[in-house]
């Protein structure tokens, strides 16, 4: 009943870049779309693009019951639902049981249980407000997958670069963990020599360079 109601009331003012549990929605249109704005983009003359494929680790189990409230708040939700999403997911009991053996009991207040029908649509609407303010660049999310698409032209990437600064703000600030090590970037164009382009660094990392990557389960090479 939860479900259907919080759906009813917020399909409208999810982000259109979220592919994930909404209808008529699938992990292929989020690929095509991906591609659509890529290729378009470079039908223009000095154009390239930098798609950036974003890690957060375990991201389901770390949002924070608080800070989703606000969210859903914002989204028209009443109070009175958004208190009891709050209560649902503090201070939850688990333990784990593996044939005879039981662990001890843990209380946990962050995340949302797995197996839970609310959970992804919540955890859909705790991303909601992550979105890229920059037209040239796209932020394609689906689930917990996040994929920042710079549309480049005559070598500005000053937009691009923002954008993900300001994602890795955001991750900060929401309580999600951007993993550097496992997020990857990889950059698209029509020339025959690719240019030397300069890294991209995210809380002082140097993020990873690929020739193809598996985007959501679609295995997309560079030169596409």
């Amino acid at each position: 009943l939860v479900l259907a109601y919080l759906k009813d009331i917020t399909e409208t003012l999810l982000d259109p870049l979220q592919f994930a549990y909404q209808a008529n929605r699938s992990v292929d249109d989020a690929v095509n779309m991906g591609l659509h704005y890529i290729l378009q983009h470079l039908d223009k003359p000095g154009t390239y693009a930098r798609s950036l494929f974003v890690d957060c680790s375990s991201a389901f189990n770390t949002a924070i019951p608080d800070i989703l409230q606000i969210k859903l708040s914002q989204l028209s939700v009443p109070t009175s639902i958004c208190q009891w999403i709050t209560s649902f997911l503090t201070d939850r009991q688990q333990l784990v049981r593996l044939g005879k053996l039981t662990s001890g009991t843990r209380t946990i207040s962050t995340g949302a249980p797995q197996g839970c029908v609310l959970s992804p649509l919540l955890f859909s609407l705790y991303t909601n407000d992550c979105t890229s303010k920059d037209p040239s660049v796209k932020l394609l999310k689906f689930a917990d997958d996040t994929t920042v698409i710079g549309l480049i032209r005559d070598g500005d990437e000053s937009a691009y670069r923002q954008e993900v600064e300001q994602l890795s703000l955001w991750c900060s600030h929401n309580n999600l963990e951007l993993n550097t090590l496992k997020t990857v970037e990889m950059t698209v164009g029509f020339w025959r020599k690719p240019p030397a382009l300069t890294p991209l660094t995210i809380m002082n990392s140097t993020v990873g360079v690929v020739d193809s990557f598996k985007f959501l389960g679609s295995n997309i090479p560079q030169d596409l």
